[in-house]
Protein backbone atom coordinates (compact mmCIF):
# COMPACT_ATOMS: atom_id res chain seq x y z
CA UNK A 1 0.00 0.00 0.00
CA UNK A 2 1.29 3.16 -1.08
CA UNK A 3 0.63 6.46 0.54
CA UNK A 4 0.03 8.29 -2.66
CA UNK A 5 -2.42 5.73 -4.10
CA UNK A 6 -4.82 4.38 -1.49
CA UNK A 7 -6.17 0.89 -1.54
CA UNK A 8 -9.68 0.19 -2.75
CA UNK A 9 -10.88 -1.00 0.69
CA UNK A 10 -9.49 2.09 2.33
CA UNK A 11 -11.21 4.22 -0.24
CA UNK A 12 -14.51 2.41 0.38
CA UNK A 13 -14.39 2.90 4.15
CA UNK A 14 -13.39 6.51 3.69
CA UNK A 15 -16.44 7.09 1.49
CA UNK A 16 -18.72 5.28 3.97
CA UNK A 17 -17.35 7.25 6.93
CA UNK A 18 -17.59 10.44 4.90
CA UNK A 19 -21.23 9.60 4.03
CA UNK A 20 -22.06 8.92 7.72
CA UNK A 21 -20.37 12.11 8.86
CA UNK A 22 -22.09 14.02 6.04
CA UNK A 23 -25.45 12.47 6.95
CA UNK A 24 -24.98 13.32 10.64
CA UNK A 25 -23.86 16.81 9.79
CA UNK A 26 -26.77 17.26 7.35
CA UNK A 27 -29.23 15.89 9.88
CA UNK A 28 -27.96 17.59 13.03
CA UNK A 29 -25.10 20.04 12.33
CA UNK A 30 -26.16 21.93 9.22
CA UNK A 31 -29.60 22.96 10.58
CA UNK A 32 -27.94 24.34 13.71
CA UNK A 33 -25.26 26.10 11.66
CA UNK A 34 -27.84 27.36 9.16
CA UNK A 35 -30.14 28.50 11.93
CA UNK A 36 -27.33 30.32 13.75
CA UNK A 37 -26.17 31.89 10.43
CA UNK A 38 -29.79 32.94 9.74
CA UNK A 39 -30.11 34.32 13.28
CA UNK A 40 -26.82 36.10 12.89
CA UNK A 41 -27.95 37.45 9.51
CA UNK A 42 -31.27 38.60 11.05
CA UNK A 43 -29.36 40.25 13.92
CA UNK A 44 -27.09 42.00 11.44
CA UNK A 45 -30.09 43.12 9.35
CA UNK A 46 -31.85 44.35 12.50
CA UNK A 47 -28.69 46.14 13.65
CA UNK A 48 -28.37 47.79 10.23
CA UNK A 49 -32.02 48.78 10.36
CA UNK A 50 -31.58 50.13 13.91
CA UNK A 51 -28.43 51.97 12.84
CA UNK A 52 -30.31 53.55 9.92
CA UNK A 53 -33.15 54.57 12.25
CA UNK A 54 -30.63 55.90 14.77
CA UNK A 55 -28.84 57.79 12.03
CA UNK A 56 -32.17 59.25 10.87
CA UNK A 57 -33.07 60.18 14.46
CA UNK A 58 -29.62 61.71 14.97
CA UNK A 59 -30.13 63.79 11.83
CA UNK A 60 -33.54 64.89 13.15
CA UNK A 61 -32.04 65.64 16.57
CA UNK A 62 -29.25 67.60 14.92
CA UNK A 63 -31.79 69.61 12.95
CA UNK A 64 -33.89 70.11 16.10
CA UNK A 65 -30.78 71.08 18.04
CA UNK A 66 -29.79 73.59 15.33
CA UNK A 67 -33.33 74.99 15.27
CA UNK A 68 -33.38 75.27 19.08
CA UNK A 69 -29.95 76.94 19.07
CA UNK A 70 -31.17 79.43 16.48
CA UNK A 71 -34.32 80.13 18.51
CA UNK A 72 -32.22 80.50 21.64
CA UNK A 73 -29.92 82.94 19.87
CA UNK A 74 -32.91 84.92 18.64
CA UNK A 75 -34.42 84.97 22.14
CA UNK A 76 -31.07 85.96 23.60
CA UNK A 77 -30.75 88.75 21.06
CA UNK A 78 -34.30 89.92 21.78
CA UNK A 79 -33.70 89.81 25.54
CA UNK A 80 -30.43 91.73 25.18
CA UNK A 81 -32.13 94.29 22.94
CA UNK A 82 -35.00 94.62 25.40
CA UNK A 83 -32.57 94.95 28.32
CA UNK A 84 -30.61 97.62 26.45
CA UNK A 85 -33.81 99.53 25.69
CA UNK A 86 -34.94 99.19 29.32
CA UNK A 87 -31.53 100.44 30.49
CA UNK A 88 -31.76 103.40 28.13
CA UNK A 89 -35.30 104.18 29.31
CA UNK A 90 -34.29 103.90 32.96
CA UNK A 91 -31.26 106.13 32.40
CA UNK A 92 -33.36 108.68 30.50
CA UNK A 93 -36.01 108.63 33.25
CA UNK A 94 -33.36 108.97 35.94
CA UNK A 95 -31.74 111.88 34.09
CA UNK A 96 -35.11 113.56 33.60
CA UNK A 97 -35.96 113.09 37.28
CA UNK A 98 -32.54 114.36 38.32
CA UNK A 99 -32.92 117.38 36.04
CA UNK A 100 -36.42 118.08 37.36
CA UNK A 101 -35.20 117.75 40.94
CA UNK A 102 -32.23 120.02 40.22
CA UNK A 103 -34.59 122.57 38.66
CA UNK A 104 -36.84 122.39 41.73
CA UNK A 105 -33.86 122.81 44.04
CA UNK A 106 -32.58 125.77 41.99
CA UNK A 107 -36.02 127.41 41.97
CA UNK A 108 -36.36 126.85 45.71
CA UNK A 109 -32.88 128.35 46.23
CA UNK A 110 -33.81 131.36 44.07
CA UNK A 111 -36.98 131.88 46.08
CA UNK A 112 -35.07 131.56 49.36
CA UNK A 113 -32.43 134.00 48.10
CA UNK A 114 -35.14 136.46 47.06
CA UNK A 115 -36.86 136.12 50.43
CA UNK A 116 -33.58 136.53 52.29
CA UNK A 117 -32.73 139.56 50.16
CA UNK A 118 -36.12 141.15 50.85
CA UNK A 119 -35.78 140.37 54.56
CA UNK A 120 -32.30 141.90 54.61
CA UNK A 121 -33.58 144.99 52.78
CA UNK A 122 -36.41 145.37 55.34
CA UNK A 123 -33.91 145.02 58.16
CA UNK A 124 -31.61 147.61 56.56
CA UNK A 125 -34.54 150.02 56.01
CA UNK A 126 -35.70 149.54 59.58
CA UNK A 127 -32.17 150.16 60.86
CA UNK A 128 -31.84 153.26 58.65
CA UNK A 129 -35.23 154.48 59.88
CA UNK A 130 -34.21 153.91 63.50
CA UNK A 131 -30.92 155.69 62.92
CA UNK A 132 -32.76 158.57 61.24
CA UNK A 133 -35.19 158.87 64.13
CA UNK A 134 -32.33 158.76 66.66
CA UNK A 135 -30.41 161.39 64.72
CA UNK A 136 -33.53 163.55 64.37
CA UNK A 137 -34.18 163.17 68.08
CA UNK A 138 -30.65 164.32 68.90
CA UNK A 139 -30.89 167.21 66.44
CA UNK A 140 -34.29 168.24 67.80
CA UNK A 141 -33.03 168.09 71.37
CA UNK A 142 -30.16 170.27 70.38
CA UNK A 143 -32.40 172.63 68.43
CA UNK A 144 -35.20 172.71 70.95
CA UNK A 145 -33.09 173.23 74.01
CA UNK A 146 -33.91 176.90 73.86
CA UNK A 147 -37.55 178.11 74.39
CA UNK A 148 -37.49 180.74 71.64
CA UNK A 149 -36.39 178.13 69.17
CA UNK A 150 -39.28 175.88 70.23
CA UNK A 151 -41.82 178.64 69.60
CA UNK A 152 -40.35 179.48 66.21
CA UNK A 153 -40.51 175.80 65.17
CA UNK A 154 -44.13 175.49 66.32
CA UNK A 155 -45.12 178.60 64.37
CA UNK A 156 -43.40 177.25 61.27
CA UNK A 157 -45.20 173.86 61.58
CA UNK A 158 -48.59 175.56 62.03
CA UNK A 159 -48.02 177.71 58.94
CA UNK A 160 -47.02 174.65 56.87
CA UNK A 161 -50.08 172.70 58.06
CA UNK A 162 -52.33 175.67 57.31
CA UNK A 163 -50.86 176.08 53.79
CA UNK A 164 -51.29 172.35 53.16
CA UNK A 165 -54.98 172.62 54.10
CA UNK A 166 -55.55 175.52 51.79
CA UNK A 167 -54.01 173.68 48.85
CA UNK A 168 -56.14 170.63 49.29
Amino acid sequence: MSLVTPDLGLLFWMVVIFGIVFFLLAKFGFPIITRSVDERNAKIQQSLKDADELQLRMAQWTQEHSRMLEETRKEQSAILKEATEAKSRILADAQAQAQAQADRILEKARIEITLEKESAMRDVRREIGLLGVQMAEKVLREELSDESRQKALLDQLIDEAHNAEIRS
